[in-house]
Formats: C-alpha cells, sequence, structure tokens
C-alpha cells in the first residue's frame, strides 16, 4: 500500500488547491505563500435566520474562488480531502459543538451531471478527521436553478423555498445539528436548510463552508 501511494505522488504530485504551485514536502494542502498571504474569517458575528453559529475558512475571491470553482464543475475532485481537513481544523479551533455533522445536500438531477455531491465529500473528509460519522439529515426534492443566477437576496430565498425535506425527524429531535456547505454567500441556502432542521425538531443549527462571500467581511470584524 506505501509502494502504492508513493507511485501515486509521483505520478500526481500534491499541489496548493489555492494556487496549484507543487508543494515542498513540509507542506499540506497550501503552500507557504498561500497560507500566509490568504485572509482567514474571524470573529463571524453577521447573523443568519435560523442559523445559531457560522464559520468559514476563507472569503470567496481570488484563488479561492477559482479553487471552488475547479472543484465544483472542473473535476478537481480531489480538493475535498484539503477542504474537509481544513474545515476540521477550523471547527477544533472554535470550539464547534454539535450532536450530528451533516451537509446541505444537492439535487439528485445535479448530482448525476457533476458526478458527485461536492458537500458530501468534504463532509465526509471532515468527518474522518474528526472522528465522527456524516450524516445525511436533508434530501432535496425539488431541483431549483443554480443561487448563483438569481438577481438578489429575495431571490434566492424564493429559489430554495420549500427544497429540502428532513430524513428522519426522529433521528434529529433534539440534536445540534452542524451542517457543511462550500460556500456561504446571502445565507439563504442555509437559512433554509436550517429552517427545515428546526422545524422537524431540532434543538440548534450551524453551520461551516470552505467560503463566504466577500460583502459578508464587515460583518466578521
Amino acid at each position: 500500500m506505501k509502494l502504492y501511494h508513493k507511485i501515486l505522488q509521483l505520478l500526481y504530485p500534491p499541489k496548493c488547491v489555492l494556487c496549484r504551485k507543487l508543494l515542498q514536502p513540509q507542506e499540506t494542502d497550501l503552500c507557504t505563500q498561500c497560507r500566509a498571504d490568504t485572509p482567514e474569517v474571524s470573529g463571524t458575528k453577521g447573523k443568519f435566520p435560523y442559523l445559531a453559529k457560522w464559520t468559514a475558512l476563507w472569503y470567496y475571491e481570488g484563488s479561492v474562488r477559482g479553487s471552488i470553482l475547479r472543484y465544483k464543475f472542473r473535476g478537481s475532485r480531489s480538493y475535498c480531502k484539503s477542504y474537509g481537513r481544513m474545515l476540521a481544523m477550523k471547527l477544533l479551533q472554535e470550539d464547534m459543538e454539535f450532536d450530528i455533522l451533516s451537509w446541505v445536500p444537492i439535487s439528485s438531477r445535479r448530482k448525476w451531471r457533476r458526478g458527485y455531491d461536492q458537500v458530501a465529500l468534504i463532509a465526509q473528509a471532515a468527518a474522518k478527521e474528526l472522528n465522527v460519522s456524516a450524516t445525511p439529515t436533508l434530501r432535496k426534492i425539488r431541483h431549483n436553478n443554480p443561487q448563483s443566477s438569481q438577481k438578489d437576496a429575495a431571490a434566492r430565498r424564493a429559489n430554495v423555498l420549500g427544497a429540502y425535506r428532513v430524513i428522519d425527524p426522529e433521528a434529529i429531535a433534539g440534536k445540534r445539528i452542524l451542517l457543511l456547505d462550500d460556500v456561504l454567500t446571502t445565507g439563504a441556502t442555509l437559512s433554509e436548510s436550517a429552517r427545515t432542521l428546526l422545524t422537524a425538531g431540532a434543538k440548534e443549527v450551524n453551520c461551516a463552508t470552505v467560503a463566504v462571500a466577500f460583502h459578508q467581511r464587515h460583518n466578521s470584524r
């Protein structure tokens, strides 16, 4: 098995998930320059409906935006391990407590087209680092247009209204749910997901994302 991994590293040497430079032996996930130069999200104070707390790794701009677009639309599926690993570290640093680690699912149609649920993969990677299980709590029951195609926050909220259903209400009753997602923009998707869970009996819903829209920066100081 060790030989197999060595061969893989020779054929596909690890690269920084942000700038795509080859990583040095002492580097993991990010190169030293990106780790130093990419602004981290801290002191998150902006509030979103139905979410008790939220956190994110970075702002959705520059190399972070490029990285996520490659992950979602250009086949860079392996990024999930790095995103998950770094999200797990973030959750430990912020002492984010939860009973169930879950994620915001995509529709079956979108999963079929993309070939994978990008957030499910991140959740599984983060759960592995935290030594917990990633548990599906929601099912997307309506295939809506991408949120990025909506003109404003009101349109985004309307676009996801009623789009999710709780898989097993008994399993989440009285539980603190941690939802993972890739990008937090206006909060419409995560708020609707949280509302659905709370209505079904969850005690509290928090979220963590790889990135948050730059316009939330002033709320995070």
